[in-house]
């Protein structure tokens, strides 16, 4: 037996003897098992079963987050109630979280090169779970929206670390394929969510809706923890910690100002200062990530056209659709007189729509293409928002049902074209900026969009009519109206696309646009 084959022996049968010896023989042996362990995760599985399980692992996060958001939903004018103050100020309770997360977010892709996505993931649902225990034994508006902060924190490690672990596993031909699985388990929330509050709200206590995660994120520890692929970098670059504190700062502030905005707390004059503040900051940063070798955000993946599409088009389209699930139960709770579960049911068809159309949307991207999907389906979105401006009273429940299914057959279709095009042209070494800041702007643009659907309702609503029935229905109404023009009006930013961009993730022939050419 050659010395050579003699050491590959060794290698194959007894891996960490065999490390211990060549580190002795050798001074390269650290360095080279740790750039082994960086470069591959350090699973005893084989890639087939990780590449089975990844999704499942994911989708705990993706689960936690959604069912998190749709209960709490339904709880809102419980919560309202039981906090003393009136249903549209709950906004801070929700609008809190999505902030943390777009505040927070931007640090996520660091952490995971630097420490490692398992263990990112397994911190960031242990915070989460913590969090969402302080938020259930809250005494204060106050006191829930700072654990609400504390639980974004979690959330901000989870998602964007989730997405670059399956980026980083699965190839572009697979990813829709993926996500679009990965999507499945986690629109179970959105079906539960609304129900499952509504009965807890009806027969226990408002709080027990913050608990329900908890067993969730255990069990998610355990697998996680254990099975989680562990994808870093051998090399790290310092965290850009003045960027964070411009970014975060003015992002904050020009929330915090969406927010009280209409509430009288800040005169007019106070609320410019603030704006120029949370511009200069912004502006500030803009700068920063110019002069930096290592921004917190690298803004130069913007010159990437389907990244740039991708996470505007996004952006502008989350606007609209964000504040959705806040005027929902407005609508049918105070609106229509519905009780929480009832409320909940009438979100339900959205939710198994939405799942419904996953294991469709490879064909419909394959068939038609990234831009002639997102320019059609943009509009109609917007359009299927503005017809929910026409339930009152007297509405059947039945066309409520069918509206509601309608329109999350198209949501569906909207955010797995826009969260996969994000990937489309972006190298390896990318992905884990490209997913902090896909992750960043959709929290941020959902964030806006509750604090805008919010102050919509609220300027067609007297504070002392947000109890009054016809008054709220009249407020939301208008409010469905005004989002949904904005949400079509976003459909002009996919309109930069070219026809084959995508191909790559959707495998869509660009012949097909054109049969007469051959």
């Amino acid at each position: 037996m050659t010395t050579e084959t003699k050491n590959r022996y060794m290698e194959a049968s007894w891996p960490t003897l065999y490390e211990s010896v060549h580190c002795v023989r050798s001074r390269s042996g650290a360095r080279l098992r740790k750039e082994r362990n960086m470069s591959a995760p350090p699973s005893p599985l084989p890639d087939d079963r990780i590449k089975r399980l990844l999704p499942w692992l994911v989708a705990v996060a993706f689960f936690m987050q959604s069912l998190d958001t749709t209960i709490l939903n339904t709880a809102v004018p419980a919560i309202a109630q039981a906090m003393d103050v009136t249903p549209l100020n709950v906004k801070s309770v929700l609008a809190s979280y999505t902030l943390s997360l777009a505040v927070f977010i931007p640090v996520s892709g660091w952490m995971a090169d630097r420490f490692g996505t398992r263990r990112v993931f397994v911190a960031a649902i242990a915070v989460f779970c913590l969090g969402s225990l302080l938020c259930g034994v809250s005494t204060s508006i106050e006191m829930l929206v700072a654990c609400r902060v504390l639980q974004g924190v979690g959330g901000a490690m989870m998602m964007p670390v989730g997405r670059m672990t399956l980026a980083r596993t699965y190839g572009k031909a697979d990813l829709v394929r993926a996500m679009s699985f990965v999507a499945i388990p986690s629109l179970i929330g959105p079906m539960i969510g609304p129900v499952a509050g509504g009965a807890i709200v009806h027969w226990l206590h408002w709080s027990i809706v913050f608990f329900v995660n908890i067993p969730v994120g255990i069990v998610g520890l355990y697998f996680v923890g254990r099975y989680l692929p562990d994808y870093r970098e051998p090399k790290t670059h310092p965290l850009d910690m003045l960027g964070l504190v411009l970014f975060g700062g003015g992002i904050a502030l020009l929330s915090y100002v969406l927010e009280v905005f209409g509430d009288n707390t800040l005169s007019g004059q106070e609320m410019i200062v603030l704006l120029a503040v949370s511009a200069a900051l912004l502006a500030g940063y803009g700068i920063r990530a110019m002069l930096t070798d290592f921004p917190l955000l690298n803004l130069g993946l913007f010159r990437i056209r389907t990244f740039r599409a991708a996470v505007n088009g996004g952006f502008f389209t989350r606007l609209g659709l964000g504040g959705i699930p806040f005027l929902f139960p407005l609508l049918y709770q105070i609106g229509l007189g519905f009780s929480p579960i009832q409320s909940g049911l009438l979100v339900l068809p959205q939710a198994i729509a939405s799942i419904g159309l996953k294991s469709f949307m490879p064909a419909i991207l394959a068939r038609f293409g990234y831009r002639n999907v997102l320019v059609f389906n943009t509009i109609v979105v917007g359009l299927l928002i503005m017809s929910f401006a026409t339930v009152g009273a007297e509405t059947p429940i039945w066309r409520i049902v069918v509206q509601a299914f309608v329109l999350g057959l198209f949501t569906s279709m909207q955010y797995t074209s826009m969260n996969t095009l994000v990937y489309a042209d972006v190298s390896g070494p990318q992905t884990s900026g490209a997913s902090t800041i896909a992750s960043t702007g959709q929290q941020l643009s959902i964030s806006f969009g509750v604090a805008g659907a919010s102050l919509i309702a609220a300027m067609f609503v007297p504070a002392e009519m947000h109890s009054h029935a016809g008054a709220m229905i009249y407020g939301v109404q208008r409010a469905f109206l005004i989002l949904g023009v904005m949400t079509i009006a976003s459909s002009v930013v996919f309109m930069e696309l070219k026809s084959d961009d995508g191909g790559d993730i959707s495998k869509h022939d660009k012949s097909a646009d054109h049969p007469h050419e051959h």
